[in-house]
């Protein structure tokens, strides 16, 4: 026996994952961003939301004092701004590096309720034929709709908040899904495995769940890293427009461009660092996912 078949398909599946440059790249960029959110109040100089009006609209790396409250009453303490401050005086380091939380928070959120949903439907859509064509004119429907503007009336109707935002990012991600696992389970269905189980009697869950679930693993997980940017990018969207999470409850990086954008042809520094930390982190995610779909993916994977 060859040392190639010797191994495991799961541990030859981990070895193309390793020496895939976009898994290695994107999953180090992805990691140092979760680290981040981890670690937000050790790596961030003060709390994001404190305000200091005599420290507003200071350039990137000033240094001056706030007042602050303790036990001895109010006193002065040296602060510095690595990024600069805002219109409100806060601290846009601080703001970025907690902003991180919220945009990881949402964007795995969106996936995992996402999959969830739409892999429940789409079987039911691609194993029942009466179903099919209902479910698939309303997925139809629904996709007809730009997800952004899907996203906006979804959350016009409730509060803003983090959970109206999750809610309005994944109506539209549902029929992406719904299509995705139904194309893979008209695939399954006919295979002779699948027609042998049904001839013994095996019943319809039981089937379902032991030879057509299992096939939608690999191309969901890569689904659900592009869903995850895709989650990102909406909610800064959002955010951006007075849509999503209000700015003085909690700093995501779309709100603070938003509360930037009145300044932003003095003071351009301050979309551009939360604007470059929410690119950098897209990019992360869409070259993990592309990696995966090449690991995971039997056409791709013959090619490392």
């Amino acid at each position: 026996m060859s040392d190639a078949a010797a191994i495991s398909p799961a541990r030859q599946t981990l070895r193309r994952m390793a020496g895939h440059p976009s898994v290695l790249i994107g999953g180090v960029l992805v990691l140092l961003i979760v680290l981040m959110a981890i670690f937000a109040p050790y790596l961030g100089t003060r709390d994001p939301n404190a305000l200091s009006t005599a420290n507003r609209l200071k350039p990137p790396g000033h240094e001056g004092v706030m007042k602050v409250y303790t036990e001895e009453g109010r006193v002065k303490v040296p602060v510095t701004f690595p990024m600069g401050s805002d219109s409100l005086g806060r601290d846009i380091y601080s703001r970025v590096i907690y902003g991180s939380r919220v945009s990881l928070v949402v964007g795995v959120a969106v996936a995992a309720l996402a999959i969830a949903i739409g892999m429940v439907i789409g079987l039911a859509a691609g194993y029942f034929r009466l179903l099919d064509g209902i479910i698939m004119r309303i997925m139809d429907g629904l996709m007809a709709i730009p997800a952004i503007l899907l996203a906006i009336a979804v959350v016009s109707v409730f509060n803003a908040g983090l959970l109206s935002v999750i809610v309005a990012i994944v109506v539209p991600e549902v029929p992406r899904v719904v299509r995705l696992v139904r194309s893979i389970v008209l695939s399954i269905r006919e295979e002779p495995y699948v027609e042998a189980a049904i001839c013994a009697g095996t019943r319809v869950h039981l089937l379902l769940i032991r030879h057509v679930l299992p096939n939608t693993v690999a191309p969901l997980i890569v689904q659900g890293t592009f869903i995850v940017a895709s989650a990102i990018i909406v909610e800064a969207i959002l955010s951006f427009l007075g849509l999503g999470i209000p700015a003085d409850e909690v700093p995501t990086w779309g709100n603070i461009m938003g509360v930037a954008r009145e300044n932003f042809q003095l003071h351009p520094y301050q979309i551009l660092y939360p604007g470059v930390v929410l690119a950098l982190t897209v990019l992360a995610v869409n070259m993990l996912g592309d990696g995966l779909r090449d690991t995971l993916d039997p056409r791709f994977a013959k090619r490392f």
